[in-house]
């Protein structure tokens, strides 16, 4: 009777084992396909771009590309880099880039580690201040009129200084600090450290997570931005961006006002070809440096620094 009973619960246990296997396999499926369904949705819009961006001209005007081009072609690319300035305007978009970057990083997660500090009396008041400016502005008239007094028109300055300091980056950075142990700072005290040491050789190292996300940010935003160069150096071809540049281009192909031979040349060589086409190609001139740069910066994304990796 004891074999029986022995017998029958092994048989419910395989059962059931059975059972609880095909319901995971079944939401391991649901999973996949989930993630499948995401990962098309997202890569077809850009992989579309792509296309149309190497389809020929003319032939795009007909529609109905999808993910791969029916007449391959250059020329939409060759058409773009053969403008005079566009590599003046790579040049200073990368530069502005690097240098707003590092200088965005470096300033904010200094005023960052300050703000971190219980023992900074004004604390409170600056981060009142810094939460205030991410709500009020001067304005676009105002702030012209400050980089005009400062001095700050027609020079690379004005790319960097006015955004040195981000209240929402110094946010990100003082909270991932405000979740180390500050015994950290202490230990780094007794052994003799100042604050720069303790900042630059406990603090940074620790903050690597934080540091990629912002950077992203920074860059990202140096990069696409085009709007301050049409305000403050639209008029000095030797200062002007990528993104300024391309602008221009896509302006040309819906207007024939031109205000240079170079830009009047390019106006003509546009009005051959499909706008739909000099767009998308753009895009993706814009677009694939970001892209590059992203797998370097994603691992810490999802990626914690634990303090005994760090020890080590």
């Amino acid at each position: 009777m004891g074999v029986v009973n022995s017998n029958t619960q092994v048989g419910r246990l395989k059962q059931s084992r059975q059972a609880k296997s095909a319901h995971d396999r079944f939401l391991e499926i649901i999973v996949y396909v989930s993630m499948i369904v995401v990962t098309v949705l997202t890569i077809y819009p850009f992989l579309n771009v792509l296309a149309i961006s190497l389809n020929d001209s003319v032939d795009t005007v007909r529609g109905g590309i999808t993910v791969w081009p029916r007449q391959f072609t250059l020329e939409n690319f060759s058409l773009i880099f053969t403008y005079g300035s566009l590599i003046t305007g790579f040049k200073i978009s990368v530069l502005r880039t690097v240098i707003g970057t590092i200088a965005g990083l470096i300033s904010g997660s200094m005023l960052a580690f300050t703000l971190a500090r219980s023992d900074f009396q004004a604390r409170r008041f600056v981060s009142m201040f810094l939460a205030v400016t991410m709500y009020v502005s001067g304005g676009l008239i105002p702030g012209f009129i400050l980089m005009r007094d400062l001095h700050m028109i027609d020079t690379f300055a004005v790319y960097i200084l006015p955004g040195l300091v981000s209240a929402f980056n110094v946010f990100v950075i003082r909270s991932f600090i405000d979740g180390l142990p500050f015994a950290l700072q202490e230990s780094a005290k007794l052994d003799g450290a100042n604050d720069f040491t303790i900042y630059w050789r406990v603090i940074l190292p620790l903050c690597k997570p934080a540091l990629a996300t912002v950077a992203l940010f920074l860059a990202v935003g140096q990069w696409n931005s085009w709007f301050d160069t049409y305000l403050f150096n639209g008029s000095n071809e030797s200062l002007t961006t990528l993104q300024y540049e391309l602008m221009k281009i896509l302006q040309s192909t819906t207007t024939s006002a031109t205000n240079s031979q170079d830009t009047a040349n390019m106006a003509e060589r546009m009005s051959q070809v499909s706008p739909e086409s000099v767009k998308m190609a753009i895009t993706i001139v814009v677009t694939v440096p970001i892209l590059i740069v992203y797998p370097f910066l994603q691992k810490y994304f999802v990626k914690g620094m634990t303090l005994g990796a760090v020890k080590s």
